[in-house]
């Protein structure tokens, strides 16, 4: 079993709703500086990551997350404030299903053909906070200082999920129930660049691969495609699923696209050549497809894959978290969670936090483990090259096949 390092357990009083409660979504800073969860009713929590770990570690796993003192830090907007880490509340004015952080390089240019003038000028230092809402809108926020800095309305259903680019060009995606997907740049004051359309229903999650080129969408009918980022078109669709797909990650060499369904499986794909390299089942025996693609009690919620590129965490609705390694067949630890709905590693790849429909968090170590020459081997090739050239380099084929993720063989 997991061990548990602590929780953030959201405020209640005796009048509040239940619906309207969940934590959607939980997300690291890049820089590990801070962690947000989705607190339920509009509010959404900032809080210094460090900060937290120390109260896990001064006071037990158990942690209150309502001081009301922090509010005052949203007055202060000075940049001595920029040094100091501080927690805020925020009130999102609606349901919050999605976060996702972002941070700047000012070397990478705005695609905007209209340099002249901006409202902001991101700089080096810059951290934001995206926000996607209930009611379609998707609201930036300023991580220091807990402005609002821009409001972006274009989805005409709920926002579910929202992912920016990872090469600082602060590009956000957004995944929406109006069946789009929105490409928005934020160094060209959030004007919206794109429309990607191709799913025929709701989408539910949204993710870069680490270089930025390749983005993967998921969504309900058992949709898995990919789009190229340049040119903004589809590449493939990926076909397995037997059910709605709700979540995505790349592994951190970009190698790998792990996507989680209600169907009971988590794939891992080679997106490159589309192809499935692994199945991690949670149900036993598999579902039959028409079983699958039902209510079958196991529906994954999430999916999340470590920072050492060996582990994935998943969370389903049988009240267990597993931890899988990318090649092993069953879970190498597991953790109990009731209600859970989200999950993430953190930046370093030390804990895992998962969201609840109370809107509480819940924090675990993660296995650690030390990688293999060939599993370091083939992450370093792999974050800078595509299936196909490994495959191409003129070297022994024992060695290509040292290098190239395998599709796994059943015991």
């Amino acid at each position: 079993r997991s061990r548990a390092v602590g929780e953030l357990l959201a405020p209640t009083s005796p009048f509040d709703k239940k619906c309207g409660r969940e934590n959607w979504t939980v997300a690291f800073a890049p820089d590990g500086s801070y962690f947000a969860w989705s607190q339920g009713h509009r509010i959404v929590k900032l809080v210094p990551w460090s900060q937290c770990l120390t109260n896990f570690l001064l006071h037990g796993t158990k942690n209150v997350a309502n001081s009301a003192s922090t509010r005052l830090s949203r007055q202060n907007s000075d940049g001595s404030q920029r040094n100091k880490p501080c927690e805020h509340i925020i009130d999102c004015g609606d349901i919050v299903w999605s976060l996702a952080f972002g941070s700047s390089v000012p070397e990478k240019q705005s695609r905007c053909v209209n340099i002249e003038w901006h409202r902001f000028k991101f700089g080096q230092d810059q951290l934001l906070l995206a926000t996607g809402l209930n009611n379609g809108r998707i609201k930036i926020w300023d991580v220091y200082t807990g402005k609002l800095l821009l409001n972006l309305m274009d989805h005409t259903e709920v926002v579910r999920d929202l992912t920016f680019a990872p090469d600082g060009s602060l590009i956000l995606v957004s995944a929406s129930r109006d069946k789009t997907l929105r490409v928005w740049d934020l160094k060209d004051d959030g004007n919206m660049m794109k429309v990607l359309k191709g799913h025929q229903n709701w989408v539910y999650g949204c993710a870069f691969s680490p270089d930025s080129s390749i983005l993967c969408s998921v969504g309900a009918s058992k949709a898995v495609f990919l789009w190229d980022m340049d040119k903004y078109s589809m590449i493939r669709k990926l076909e397995g699923h037997h059910n709605d797909v709700v979540a995505c990650e790349f592994s951190p060499d970009g190698a790998l696209l792990a996507t989680a369904s209600y169907d009971t499986r988590v794939y891992v794909w080679d997106p490159y050549i589309g192809v499935i390299l692994m199945e991690f089942g949670h149900l036993f025996p598999p579902p039959t497809p028409i079983f699958a693609g039902g209510a079958n009690d196991r529906w994954v919620r999430s999916v999340s894959f470590s920072h050492d590129g060996l582990h994935i965490a998943s969370l389903a609705d049988d009240k267990m978290i597993r931890f899988w390694r990318i090649d092993e067949e069953y879970p190498v630890q597991v953790a109990p969670l009731n209600n859970g709905l989200c999950c993430t590693f953190s930046t370093d790849g030390s804990v895992l936090a998962a969201g609840t429909q109370d809107g509480s968090v819940y924090f675990w170590a993660t296995p650690r483990q030390v990688s293999s020459l060939q599993h370091l081997c083939r992450m370093a090739i792999r974050r800078v090259m595509p299936t196909s050239q490994v495959k191409n380099l003129p070297i022994p084929s024992k060695v290509v096949e040292f290098l190239c993720y395998q599709i796994a063989e059943k015991v």
